[in-house]
C-alpha cells in the first residue's frame, strides 16, 4: 500500500499511530512452494501482511493514542469483515475519500473490507489490554482448509489410529470435538504446509490461526516495541490501587 500525506494537512488531526494491513488469500498445493496464481475459488492460507497469527507482527499504541488503522483488501474474491475486540471505532476513510464530519458517523466493531477496496477506521487507545481484531469469515481465521473431508465431530475413534497405523505409519484421526483439536495435534506436515495454529493469551489459547493479529494498548510504554503478553488481572489490580492513592 502507497500512503501519501498532504503537506499541508494539519498535524494535530494526524494519529500518534497509522498501521497498513494488507488481507491475502492463496492457494499453496501439497508438494508445491508457491501460490496457485490461477486459483480464483478455493483459498487454503488467507494473512495480514503476508503472515499468520500467531506470527503477526502485533500492533503497540500507548494509552490514549489516537490510532488509524488502514485495510487493503488484495483477495481474489472474498470479502473480509475485520472484528476488533475490547473497542469501537469510527470508519473514517475509504479509498475514495476520506469522511467530512466524523461526529455524524457510527460508532462500529466491525468494518466489511470488499475486494479490491480500502477502509480506515480511527479509534481512541483508551483501553489497555491484548485485543484480537480478525477476519469475522471463520473459516477465514485457519489454514489448510481442507474442503474434501468427511465431518468427524462426535466420532468414536477410540483405538482407530493404532489399527490404520498398522498401514499407514504415523496415522492420525483429525479433531472429533471441533477445530481446537487440530492445533494441539502435532501430525507431520510438508515443509511448504502451515499448520492449524492458535494464540495463547492469559486466559488460554484461541483458535486463531490465519488472518489476524492483535493490538496491544500499554500504560506509560517508553517505546512501540512488543512488549509481550498483558495480565489483565495484575495490571487492572495496580491500576485500582494506584487510583486510590
Amino acid at each position: 500500500m502507497i500512503v501519501a500525506h498532504d503537506r499541508q494537512e494539519n498535524v494535530d488531526k494526524r494519529p500518534q499511530r497509522d498501521f497498513v494491513i494488507m488481507l491475502h488469500e492463496w492457494s499453496v498445493h501439497v508438494g508445491t512452494s508457491k501460490p496457485d496464481p490461477n486459483e480464483m475459488t478455493d483459498f487454503n492460507i488467507l494473512t495480514m501482511n503476508g503472515k499468520v497469527m500467531p506470527y503477526t507482527e502485533p500492533l503497540v499504541a500507548r494509552l490514549g493514542d489516537r490510532v488509524w488503522i488502514r485495510y487493503g483488501n488484495l483477495s481474489a474474491m472474498d470479502h473480509h469483515p475485520i472484528h476488533l475486540h475490547g473497542y469501537s471505532f469510527k470508519i473514517i476513510g475509504s479509498d475514495g475519500g476520506w469522511a467530512s464530519d466524523k461526529s455524524k458517523l457510527l460508532p462500529e466493531t466491525t468494518v466489511l473490507v470488499p475486494v479490491g477496496a480500502a477502509k480506515v477506521i480511527e479509534f481512541i487507545a483508551n483501553n489497555p489490554g491484548d485485543w484480537l481484531f480478525h477476519c469475522h469469515m471463520t473459516h477465514h481465521t485457519m489454514n489448510q482448509m481442507g474442503h474434501n473431508f468427511p465431518n468427524m465431530i462426535g466420532m468414536d475413534t477410540n483405538g482407530l489410529d493404532e489399527k490404520i497405523r498398522k498401514l499407514i505409519p504415523g496415522y492420525m484421526t483429525m479433531g472429533t470435538t471441533g477445530m481446537q483439536d487440530m492445533t494441539k495435534m502435532g501430525m507431520p506436515l510438508p515443509k511448504n504446509s502451515i499448520p492449524m495454529l492458535g494464540f495463547t493469551g492469559q486466559f488460554g489459547q484461541t483458535v486463531m490461526g490465519g488472518m489476524a493479529n492483535v493490538l496491544k494498548v500499554r500504560e506509560g510504554i517508553k517505546d512501540y516495541s512488543d512488549p509481550g503478553l498483558y495480565n489483565f488481572q495484575r495490571e487492572r489490580f495496580l491500576g485500582r490501587l494506584l487510583k486510590k492513592r
